[in-house]
């Protein structure tokens, strides 16, 4: 089963400008293409705030939400859980999900990452800076990557897939 992280970042490497921000300003292609990679997967990961700025499970994939409260996740078709990372892909791979996306935020993100559990990383660059704003991970990191593929997109942003070294 393929885990991947799938996110758009400014060219100043921001994810948004706070934590409530939502990321309107990846444009419509950066949108398509987060459909298609997150249907492909069949199921995604996000934060409890990340599913904030969303406020539904969107249709055709399985939504599970990382909370320390699980019982407080009230939206119908929305899991909650608070596995480890292993623990939670051990058991979706059981159940036969053909991939999983690592839709944010940047906690989860590096939850996912820090645990050894990402393959791929899919990065969407817009043309856009802030200046400063959340950043993709929330601390120091050392993971190598390979570019698999570039993928210029419609309107000035690029599509970087990279696989992760383990």
């Amino acid at each position: 089963m393929k885990t991947f992280i799938i996110a758009a970042i400014t060219a100043d490497g921001f994810i948004g400008r706070d934590n409530s921000h939502f990321a309107d300003w990846s444009g419509g292609e950066d949108k398509k293409v987060f459909v298609r990679l997150t249907r492909e997967a069949g199921v995604m990961i996000m934060g409890s705030r990340t599913l904030a700025t969303i406020g539904r499970a969107l249709p055709g994939r399985r939504t599970i939400v990382y909370t320390r409260n699980p019982a407080s996740v009230p939206i119908e078709g929305v899991e909650a859980t608070d596995e480890p990372p292993a623990t939670l892909l051990k058991r979706l791979e059981e159940e036969g999900a053909p991939a999983v996306a690592i839709c944010g935020g940047a906690s989860i993100y590096d939850l996912f990452l820090r645990a050894k559990q990402v393959d791929e990383l899919y990065l969407t660059i817009t043309p856009h800076l802030f200046g400063k704003g959340l950043s993709l991970f929330t601390d120091t990191l050392d993971v190598s990557l390979s570019l698999l593929e570039s993928t210029p997109l419609a309107d000035s942003s690029i599509l970087l897939h990279y696989t992760v070294a383990k």
